[in-house]
């Protein structure tokens, strides 16, 4: 039986915002640039890269660590998942969760997540414009924790674009902050379908291996979204 380790990156603020998984092959936690490394097992273990979407060199990293501690290894031992969700997967859960908020025409929904970096800052802006496209809402606006504009900004934009209701919804895995007047909706995947999806992902890793002796951990090539892609909402 595989270790599932999870490399966590910016999304969870290095894994402390993923839920706790519970059971005897729960999986195990690592920060991606501080724990991976020396958390690699002796036994046969998968990573699945806890991305969804806009860290696209989590997965890099991560075959990174696992090319070096796999030097002295049999072929195999070590897998690498793909990421456990792209933007595509992203959007649905956005566009599901904003369904579930039940808005009036008078609310707006403010898209919360860290900020990570110039490109994948201005990608969460192409997801709030795709959230907008496909639901009943007029605006859908976007906050960047530790970055800018920051969710006070955000609430204040949404307010002087006439909204008498905010909703935050996080687009991440770090809860959505609370702040006066406004709603605060609750995590994208509950911690069921969070572990339903993280052992699909293994397993997927796995029948890779066993069919294709393919252990996921070549150089990745430079990550590009298509318009299938980014419509795309199953896992």
């Amino acid at each position: 039986m595989r270790e599932i380790l999870l490399a966590a990156g910016a999304e969870s603020r290095g894994g402390r915002c993923l839920p706790p998984l519970l059971g005897p092959d729960a999986p195990r936690v690592c920060s991606v640039d501080r724990e991976l490394r020396s958390a690699i097992p002796r036994r046969p273990a998968v990573v699945v890269p806890m991305t969804l979407g806009r860290d696209p060199d989590l997965a890099g990293v991560a075959a990174q660590a696992l090319r070096w501690a796999a030097r002295d290894r049999d072929a195999g031992d070590l897998l690498l998942a793909r990421p456990l969700a792209d933007t595509g997967h992203l959007v649905g859960w956005l566009r599901a969760a904003v369904v579930h908020a039940k808005l009036t025409a008078a609310s707006a929904v403010l898209l919360v997540a860290p900020a990570i970096g110039p490109e994948p800052d201005a990608e969460l802006f192409k997801i709030a414009r795709l959230v907008r496209q496909f639901t009943p809402v007029r605006w859908v606006e976007v906050a960047l924790s530790g970055g800018d504009p920051d969710v006070d900004e955000g609430v204040e934009r949404c307010r002087l674009l006439g909204a008498e209701e905010v909703v935050l919804v996080p687009a991440s895995f770090v809860p959505a902050p609370t702040r006066p007047g406004t709603r605060t909706a609750g995590p994208l995947l509950g911690r069921a379908s969070l572990a339903t999806l993280i052992h699909r992902r293994a397993m997927e890793a796995e029948h890779r291996w066993s069919g294709h002796r393919d252990d996921g951990l070549a150089e990745p090539m430079p990550h590009t979204h298509t318009h299938e892609e980014t419509h795309s909402h199953v896992g």
